[in-house]
């Protein structure tokens, strides 16, 4: 990824034990420990990579799942609101 341009950042997370879960609902501020998703997969690190389109992003995912032996999961990024 690197060598090829795509590389933008990347990085592992603690365990899901060591989560600490921030809503704000109306403005007040909720905070409770734990995972949020109450799943057997939970998300272990993340990537942000370039890509000109999805199938692009799709072939990284690929690799990267190959790379890792876990799923990968594929998300773009939202556009930014013009305010």
């Amino acid at each position: 990824m690197q060598a090829a341009g795509a590389w933008v950042f990347g990085g592992g997370l603690c365990p899901p034990s060591t989560a600490t879960v921030i809503r704000a609902p109306g403005g007040e501020v909720l905070t409770t420990d734990g995972p949020f998703a109450e799943t057997k997969e939970q998300i272990g690190g993340f990537w942000i990579i370039k890509s000109p389109d999805l199938d692009a992003a799709l072939a990284w995912a690929a690799k990267g799942s190959r790379a890792c032996t876990r799923a990968v999961e594929v998300r773009p990024f939202q556009e930014e609101a013009d305010g």
